[in-house]
């Protein structure tokens, strides 16, 4: 199963002042989410970003902030690790529109279907990857999105919680994909009109 750009939503997880510096790769992994929310921005995808305690834990570092504002990002602020208690379900996935009739008279799959149903595929990447990240994956997964974490944007402050945490994803059933991962899948052709744009971004 590939990424499809008109069923994605871009989720960035805390990639605060006071948290990168401790994070492994800090560097790397903020160039990464800044590929990712550019490439939100040209490829018209939905992009959201969560702060963490933002009193403790600072805004959204400098370098990522001006592509955040680009993709138009909405940013939500939590106290809970998993922003999925916060809200993100519901920002994701708009209430259902009224139906006429007696909803109970719909089938199951129906009744359950989002509103824009077509946004299913959320490709999420963030810090740390074993706390906020990956609790909020695994509960968008619980929600019945599809989830794909982008595993070059994402950090912990030590590998090995980093990589626990991709391989409690990978055994949930979340995919576990790259920067250009996206940027190639999203995209699908070298004759896409946005190619040379997006493929700058990643060279």
């Amino acid at each position: 199963m590939l990424l499809d750009v008109e069923q994605s939503q871009l989720v960035l997880v805390d990639y605060q002042a006071r948290l990168m510096p401790a994070m492994v790769d800090s560097t790397a992994v903020i160039a990464n989410a800044v590929r990712l929310a550019r490439m939100a921005a040209v490829l018209q995808v939905p992009a959201f970003v969560t702060v963490q305690n933002p009193s403790k834990l600072g805004a959204t570092v400098d370098a990522l902030g001006e592509a955040v504002a680009d993709a138009n990002a909405r940013i939500l602020s939590k106290m809970h690790f998993s922003a999925v208690e916060e809200g993100l379900t519901e920002e994701l996935r708009p209430p259902l529109r009224p139906t006429q009739g007696n909803a109970r008279s719909l089938p199951k799959h129906l009744q359950k279907a989002p509103a824009d149903s077509q946004r299913a595929s959320i490709v999420i990447a963030g810090c740390e990857a074993h706390v906020c990240l990956l609790q909020t994956a695994l509960d968008l997964l619980e929600d019945e999105f599809d989830v794909w974490v982008v595993t070059d944007a994402c950090s912990s402050r030590t590998e090995r919680n980093r990589d626990a945490a991709f391989d409690r994803l990978a055994g949930a059933g979340v995919e576990l994909v790259t920067t250009e991962m996206v940027a190639f899948e999203w995209m699908r052709s070298a004759e896409h009109p946005r190619f040379r744009e997006i493929q700058s971004l990643i060279k």
